[in-house]
């Protein structure tokens, strides 16, 4: 069983990261959990120029631009988390930048519903608009996935039909 994809830290979650580092600045990193970006990309087997792309791109949520009075930007486990997912569905989708902003942006989405369903305890009739636009958004992710998925199938049979004529030009004399 996989683990539960990672979800992008909520703006609430990020201003409130932003702040106690912020607050603790004086606290060495790693203190409260927080890491640099160099040992973020260790942990996460990529550079730091890609995570600060990524930043720019609007893929790390809106405190990624956020830095304390010290100018390090300190990365809390949630969103060295949300940079694992931005990495492994990047790897395995193989999708450009744009494509997984739109993931990110999907994803973001969803969050926003489920908090309101979560928070407000919407009336039946919103509840059911939640569903819907939900759905919308999950069909447009797996639109991508197949889309991938059937480029990766086009590969894998063209490739099968290579092998096969090599092996059949093994055969002949």
């Amino acid at each position: 069983m996989t683990p539960a994809p990672a979800t992008r830290p909520s703006a609430s979650a990020s201003a409130s990261a932003s702040a106690s580092a912020s607050a603790s600045a004086s606290a060495p990193p790693g203190a409260r959990g927080e890491l640099r970006i160099g040992d973020v990309a260790r942990l996460v087997g990529t550079t730091p120029r890609t995570i600060r792309y990524y930043e720019e791109m609007g893929l790390l949520g809106e405190a990624a631009t956020a830095r304390p009075a010290g100018g390090h930007r300190l990365y809390t486990p949630d969103e060295v988390q949300w940079l694992r997912e931005l990495i492994r569905l990047r790897d395995l989708l193989g999708v450009s930048l744009e494509q997984l902003g739109e993931l990110v942006e999907a994803e973001a989405a969803r969050a926003l519903l489920r908090e309101e369903w979560d928070r407000r305890q919407p009336g039946r009739e919103r509840r059911r608009e939640i569903l819907l636009e939900a759905l919308g958004h999950l069909d447009g992710q797996l639109e991508l996935v197949r889309d991938r998925l059937g480029q990766l199938r086009t590969l894998e049979d063209e490739l099968t039909e290579r092998r096969r004529r090599v092996k059949a030009r093994l055969r002949s004399p």
